[in-house]
């Protein structure tokens, strides 16, 4: 089990980062830490391998405390590897070389079996003999994690480990990532900005704001029941709106969290918004309006004219969700 115990943290300047983080992370289990930029995550990520001295509170592997370069004349973990955004590969040397850095040679056929089994795993079986310095940044991302996972860790830490990669690659990356990962029994740990890296994946999401974790629970929990506008706007665009306006016979002022998704479009009765402007997604559009001065988004299948007054409206059951909720509705 990897357990952080009341740990705080701050740099040289003095400001607080981080401030009385617990978690218990079992053996094999993938956790996500998510946030805005400047939360803490990679900080988070730092003082779990061992990057960085703690003065306030405690991490361990097990019964393995982890300690920072202060005590460690090299600093890390050699049970727990860590993928920092900027990678650290050797430019000059090849793929495999890169990848075979930390594999045994006294077995050069399992070497090179293994080393060809996580070019596979990370989609880079073409690019074994090209120098390094020659690859694209997402390339040389797919690299670092198979030169990471050559190392056989217990404990994954994986900084934004997607963004350099382009959609093309990504979805199957992921799968293929974590998929391995679960079946290896590694526990995982990875700090990101994209509900894609967590939502299908991770088994609990940790949320930071302002230096404190401020929710903890799995992915579908988390998205379903948002405790407020923050953790929402985390998965999505989300709207915060008070209920009697959408359902007229309600007796409460109080606001609930709706996803754009969940609104349907009305010519009739409900949450009553002038169009503002439409943007082509894809499969749908993004609606910007606007009621009462607050800005509201919403999905349409078509994009409306500016200026039109449209209503929305969501489902009884969504209200319901949401209401269920007490610390998500105001």
């Amino acid at each position: 089990m990897l357990q952080v115990d009341h740990v705080s943290f701050a740099y040289e300047d003095g400001q607080p980062v981080l401030e009385n983080i617990n978690l218990r992370i079992a053996i094999g289990e993938h956790i996500s830490i998510i946030g805005e930029s400047g939360c803490g995550k990679s900080t988070l990520l730092k003082i779990l391998y061992g990057l960085l001295d703690i003065e306030v509170g405690e991490v361990y592997w097990n019964d393995t405390q982890v300690l920072g370069p202060a005590y460690n004349l090299v600093p890390g973990q050699v049970f727990m590897k860590y993928l920092a955004q900027d990678l650290d590969l050797m430019p000059f040397t090849t793929v495999r070389e890169n990848v075979g850095e930390y594999l045994s040679v006294f077995d050069s056929e399992k070497m090179e079996e293994r080393i060809d089994e996580l070019l596979e795993l990370v989609e880079m079986s073409k690019f074994g003999d090209t120098k390094v310095r020659y690859l694209s940044g997402g390339q040389q991302q797919r690299v670092a994690l198979a030169r990471v996972l050559a190392q056989e860790p217990q404990v994954l830490l994986l900084d934004e480990p997607f963004s350099h990669i382009d959609n093309f690659r990504k979805n199957g990356l992921r799968r293929n990532l974590f998929g391995y990962l679960k079946r290896q029994k590694i526990t995982v740990v990875t700090a990101t900005h994209d509900p894609m890296d967590m939502l299908p994946y991770a088994d609990r999401v940790v949320v930071l704001k302002d230096r404190f974790i401020i929710a903890k629970d799995t992915p579908k929990n988390l998205y379903e029941r948002p405790q407020d506008l923050y953790i929402a706007s985390l998965f999505g665009e989300a709207n915060r709106i008070p209920i009697n306006i959408l359902k007229s016979y309600a007796d409460t002022k109080r606001r609930i969290i709706v996803y754009a998704h969940e609104f349907k479009v009305s010519e009739k009765s409900g949450l009553e918004v002038v169009v503002k402007g439409s943007y082509y997604m894809g499969g749908y559009y993004m609606i910007g309006g606007i009621y009462e001065e607050h800005d509201v988004y919403f999905h349409h299948h078509k994009p409306l004219e500016v200026g039109k007054a449209v209503f929305l409206n969501i489902s009884i059951e969504t209200i319901n969700q949401r209401m269920a909720t007490p610390t998500n509705v105001e």
